[in-house]
């Protein structure tokens, strides 16, 4: 049983829980049972790297590529995200190469990164079993191919961010290495830097902090400067992204889209329709793995009779709290926004486990009994990669996507982006009319409108008219050599009440000003694609089809 220390009113400080120092073997069990749990991660990581970019990636893998050739972010892309994980892409395209290879390999190291702090956390504040099975949960959840996890989403670079600051707060409790939380205060100023649901993770931190350091009535000084390090450390990032965007003479346009834009589409959906897109996503969570709910459940309720977790509990309702509302955000629920949740979710499954053991051993039950709780987990982990066999372990990287993502075009991007880049001369300009940004990375060359997503020119918000009539004028202005048509809905996910001029628009000036000189028709478990005359003559076997055409000379 772990031994908990008390905190005395001279300390003035609640330290964190801990536990009797394990022996070595205890040490051996716990790393060893870690490195397998990254390797078998980030093997099946490993073994889809060449996926094709999704979309999201797409956007982050082509402002990156801006970024690497000195072209600011929000200049030649529009987005509503703030710029950290386009910085990050770029950091990991310059260590790894600008390719889907060099991506995936730099989310293998922020993922590993994670499961290890994860483990840490779980370690440091709980014990060595609790550790261990949150860093398994958490390895397992965000591989899962329903909820879009093996893609390299800036809920991932969030997390890493979050979880450093939290593991370094951690560190820095009943200390006076004031150097500790101004690094904490750091690691969450990025985490808001790589997405704007990033601060739910900061403003917890710093609540946190105040509860650890504060209680004492001779701390009050010296909790106020750890907190004033920590603040700091929070605000230094993004004063640093404003005055390099100021200075690039991009700051006028990243406001309107991180801030005006992104409050418009924030209050899109109603607490009605929320609830319903909460209620949906919740259900493909439970998939395969609803034994592991049951030990997060488990968990959850175990503060209530295990008096040696409850000095974690205050963390854990935070760090959950804060977590629902990263998640929240918007109200959309999409697969790879639980990532901001998993962390939590994951420790409350260790402690679940954990407990399960304890209780079983307090009464006196053969060892195996006692080791029930463990083998059940390790029984569900074992089905939840089963289930998921083909994708983990048989598919190539194309069937891969093609199971995950259906019929959008990610693979025929690929082929598309190939094309346009051997086609074209490194200075000519493109348009994708569609929401597919990865074709601009794959092609290596410029857009011809800022507009690398076409999903705000038909929502229902106040500025999808004026945006339309930008979109039009940046193309028409830039003249580009090639259009790319994405006639696919999930391209452009139009509303019953959404702005046709648009696509009235697009019809026009291709027949007026172009020629078509590819089809890719995709879709299925074979690809098609036609160019030059034979793209003439080509009916396609859907009404969804990747459209390419030359500018008339």
């Amino acid at each position: 049983m772990p031994t908990i220390p008390i905190a005395t009113k001279e300390e003035g400080v609640r330290p964190a829980p801990a536990l009797a120092a394990p022996n070595r073997s205890t040490i051996r069990w716990e790393h060893v049972a870690l490195v397998l749990i990254v390797l078998l991660v980030a093997g099946i990581r490993f073994r889809l790297r060449d996926m094709p970019l999704e979309r999201d990636e797409g956007e982050y893998a082509y402002a990156g590529q801006l970024i690497l050739q000195g072209i600011p972010p929000y200049q030649l892309a529009y987005n509503m995200k703030l710029p950290g994980t386009y910085a990050a892409y770029a950091l990991i395209m310059g260590v790894f190469g600008q390719s889907a290879v060099g991506i995936h390999l730099g989310v293998i190291a922020i993922n590993s990164s994670c499961i290890f702090l994860v483990f840490l956390i779980g370690r440091k504040l709980f014990d060595g079993l609790s550790a261990v099975v949150a860093a398994a949960t958490f390895g397992l959840f965000t591989i899962r191919p329903q909820l879009l996890g093996l893609a390299g989403h800036a809920t991932h670079f969030v997390t890493l961010a979050a979880l450093l600051s939290i593991y370094l707060l951690l560190k820095a409790g009943g200390t006076e290495r004031r150097w500790l939380f101004f690094w904490s205060g750091i690691f969450s100023g990025l985490a808001l830097l790589m997405k704007q649901p990033g601060a739910s993770f900061g403003v917890f931190t710093g609540l946190y902090l105040l509860w650890r350091e504060w209680p004492a009535p001779g701390a009050v000084r010296t909790a106020a400067r750890k907190l004033a390090f920590f603040s700091l450390g929070a605000v230094v990032p993004y004063l640093i992204m404003c005055l390099i965007l100021l200075r690039a003479g991009v700051f006028k346009t990243f406001w309107f889209w991180t801030v005006s834009y992104a409050r418009a589409y924030g209050s899109e959906l109603s607490w009605r329709q929320g609830l319903h897109e909460f209620a949906n996503r919740m259900e493909l969570q439970k998939e395969h793995v609803g034994v592991m709910w049951l030990f997060i459940v488990f968990g959850m309720t175990a503060f209530l009779w295990e008096r040696w977790l409850r000095p974690g509990a205050v963390f854990m309702l935070g760090l959950l709290g804060a977590s629902f509302l990263a998640t929240s955000v918007g109200l959309f629920f999409r697969g790879h926004y639980f990532i901001f949740l998993y962390p939590a979710l994951a420790l409350l499954a260790g402690i679940g486990v954990s407990a399960s053991a304890a209780i079983l051993r307090r009464w006196m039950l053969p060892k195996v009994v006692v080791a029930g709780p463990v083998i059940l987990f390790a029984l569900a982990f074992t089905n939840a990669l089963y289930a998921e066999r083909a994708v983990y372990f048989s598919d190539s990287p194309r069937e891969a996507i093609r199971e995950i993502y259906g019929v959008n075009p990610f693979p025929e991007a690929v082929v598309v982006g190939d094309y346009l880049k051997a086609n074209s001369d490194p200075a000519a300009r493109i348009a994708v009319i569609g929401s597919e940004p990865e074709i601009y990375f794959y092609a290596r060359r410029h857009s011809a409108t800022g507009y690398v997503y076409t999903y705000p020119l038909v929502e229902d918000q106040a500025f999808a008219a004026v945006m339309q009539l930008e979109f039009i004028r940046e193309v028409e202005s830039a003249a580009p050599e090639f259009v790319v048509y994405v006639v696919i809905e999930k391209s452009w996910l139009r509303r019953p009440n959404s702005d046709a001029h648009i696509f009235q628009w697009a019809d026009a000036y291709t027949r007026q000003n172009y020629s078509l000189v590819g089809v890719a028709d995709g879709g299925g478990n074979h690809d098609l694609y036609y160019w030059g005359v034979d793209a003439l003559s080509h009916r396609p076997r859907r009404p969804e089809v990747v459209l390419v055409y030359r500018r008339n000379q």
